[in-house]
């Protein structure tokens, strides 16, 4: 396998992989399927291709495209390089208006000779009849076409010692103005064709051709460039072989020299050329009779249509009638002129041979090297392999035979994926199974998705009314936590009254306790009171016993003030023994009122934090419930969908 877009022949950017150039190629393996940033390309494998440009016509997306020397050519001509130019028949066909004008302006850029290839078709004339009548050669190959030539060497090489060995007219062109005329410049071929290139550099003819200059791009180069000023004429005399670039120009040259009584067999264009090959290989190799000789061209039109000409010219009749009119012009009144129409065919024979008497034949002939680049037929286990990895299992599905691909059976696919030259994924019956199969795997996904939606609805409804569960609770929640955080409040508020009413209570004790300690100072006062008046009634009882029968009412009084004295000191003693202990109580009241008073305190911090804490909750539980509205209303909306 050779490089990929790296001959003549290469794929753009443009692409898209629509198998189109595989369609109509001749060869298997000329064209690789591959994928590049994930797109479908089609590239070329130059050793494989024989340029034949079938793939150029047929693709919509212009993304074939052609390598040729015409820049080369511009720049070596800029570089004072001598060139001389061989110019194709086709050229005047297809430009007769212009031709005069474009050989002029090359002739202004440095070219030399300029030189009608259609001299050189003479010669391969002379040379085609020379040697089929000398080593009586019956049902050989014309060989103008390189890439009939390649197709034969590569892939029926059985055909090779079918091929004339005879050079095309540019090759004989090519030796007539090197060995006969002495011109050493290097030469440049005005050219139709793509596959010239590689005639051009092949070992035996590398020393005559050095540029390919096509048609096409010839043209682009001249696009804008004013040429009313140039014009040019051949300076060798065109001959017959003017009829060469057209379908049947060979075989009307042979039979103008031998007559309609041998058969050349006519064969054209890249649809039916390389089927015939095939057919003709097999019928030599059964010894069946072959024609005198097979004119075989590539393309459908002849040269003059060729694969490097401007596509704008496949419809352009001018171009048949150019040929036409040098078809018919008179060839000049010389006597022994051989192409006079009027001669018998033997004397016209006679004559062509007398113009040419001093050319050897060995000049102008050539070898050819069988190749035999056709691909490895896999093996019948190896394609069955291909065919099952393709989903290609009974006769029938191997025999779809759509085209699609671009080959045309499916057996010929299978070959070309058994070779590497393209991939199982490009077939359209592949792509469907695969697509049936996705698509009955989606449909299993979809009905076992829609079983888990329906449960999953189902566990939504159940999941819907635990919600609607919760947000009742969550709302009764939040009521009750309201109220709560306002009883709360209102216990704080009582509290705080109770904590004004124990600080009030532990001043009134402290002022009781303060009122039963003073009350002691006084008894104690009265106690010494009530002493000092017990002691003076005993001393004025003890005056009034003296005093006698005078002293016994002072003795009454000071006895009733001395009982009055007792009473009082034990009334006293009494309200002592009533301080002793209501001023402990009193006092353990004050404790006992400090301790409710920090209590009070705990209870109110408590109850604050509370009341705090029940509107935090009471926040909380409303985001909560707001945040349950919406995971229903979202749930809702996916049991909908």
């Amino acid at each position: 396998m050779g490089q990929l877009n790296e001959g003549l022949v290469y794929t753009d950017e443009k692409c898209t992989g629509c198998n189109r150039c595989i369609s109509v190629c001749p060869v298997l393996q000329a064209n690789r399927a591959v994928t590049e940033n994930g797109e479908n390309k089609v590239l070329v494998d130059g050793d494989a291709c024989i340029h034949c440009g079938a793939c150029m016509d047929v693709c919509h997306h212009q993304a074939r495209r052609y390598r040729d020397d015409t820049g080369r050519f511009f720049e070596d001509l800029k570089r004072g390089e001598k060139i001389s130019l061989l110019v194709a028949p086709a050229f005047i066909a297809n430009y007769p208006d212009k031709y005069g004008q474009i050989l002029g302006y090359l002739k202004s850029l440095g070219v030399n000779h300029i030189i009608s290839v259609s001299f050189g078709a003479d010669i391969t004339t002379w040379g085609y009849l020379n040697y089929i009548t000398r080593n009586d050669f019956r049902g050989g190959i014309s060989q103008p076409c390189p890439a009939i030539v390649d197709y034969i060497e590569r892939y029926v090489p059985e055909l090779v010692p079918k091929l004339v060995p005879v050079h095309s007219p540019l090759m004989c062109g090519a030796i007539y103005i090197k060995k006969y005329m002495g011109i050493s410049d290097k030469l440049a071929f005005i050219s139709p064709c793509i596959a010239k290139k590689s005639e051009m550099e092949r070992p035996q003819n590398q020393n005559y051709v050095s540029y390919n200059v096509t048609f096409g791009h010839l043209m682009e180069r001249l696009n804008g460039i004013n040429l009313s000023g140039y014009n040019a004429t051949d300076e060798i005399e065109y001959g017959l072989g003017s009829l060469y670039p057209q379908p049947g120009g060979l075989k009307e040259n042979v039979e103008h020299f031998l007559g309609r009584d041998v058969m050349v067999r006519q064969i054209e264009g890249e649809n039916h050329a390389y089927e015939y090959l095939e057919a003709y290989a097999q019928r030599v190799g059964n010894r069946r009779p072959l024609p005198f000789m097979v004119d075989a061209l590539n393309c459908g039109g002849g040269c003059i249509y060729g694969t490097a000409t401007e596509p704008g010219n496949a419809c352009n009749d001018d171009i048949l009638f150019e040929i036409h009119k040098q078809r018919t012009a008179p060839r000049g009144k010389k006597k022994k002129n051989p192409w006079d129409r009027e001669a018998a065919h033997d004397v016209r024979l006679k004559r062509f041979n007398e113009q040419f008497k001093d050319l050897k034949l060995e000049d102008f002939l050539c070898t050819y090297t069988a190749k035999d680049a056709r691909p490895a037929r896999a093996d019948s286990k190896k394609l069955e392999e291909v065919f099952r990895s393709m989903e290609k299992i009974t006769e029938k599905e191997r025999n779809i035979n759509c085209g699609a691909c671009g080959y045309g059976t499916c057996k010929a696919m299978a070959q070309a994926v058994c070779g590497g030259f393209n991939k199982i994924e490009n077939c359209i019956y592949y792509v469907k199974k695969r697509l049936e199969a996705e698509k009955e795997s989606i449909n299993q996904m979809t009905r076992h998705l829609q079983e888990r939606q329906e449960a999953k609805e189902g566990k939504y409804q159940e999941i819907l009314l635990e919600f609607e569960r919760i947000q009742r609770a969550i709302s009764e929640l939040a009521k009750g936590n309201q109220e709560c955080a306002q009883d709360a409040t209102q216990m704080a508020g009582a509290m705080a009254g109770m904590a004004d009413f124990s600080s009030l209570l532990k001043t009134s004790v402290d002022h009781v306790t303060a009122s039963v300690q003073g009350y002691d100072a006084i008894n104690e006062d009265i106690v010494k009171i009530s002493n000092q008046t017990r002691m003076l009634a005993l001393n004025a009882g003890i005056e009034a016993a003296r005093s006698g029968e005078a002293g016994k009412g002072f003795t009454v009084i000071a006895n009733r003030v001395r009982d009055l004295a007792e009473q009082t000191n034990g009334t006293i003693a009494n309200g002592k023994r009533q301080s002793d202990s209501i001023i402990p109580a009193m006092e353990e009241l004050g404790e006992e009122t400090v301790h409710f008073l920090e209590n009070v305190g705990n209870i109110n911090d408590g109850i604050t934090a509370l009341a705090a804490g029940s509107q935090e909750i009471a926040a909380k539980a409303e985001e909560i419930e707001h945040l349950v509205d919406r995971i229903l209303g979202q749930m809702a909306d996916v049991i909908k969908e």
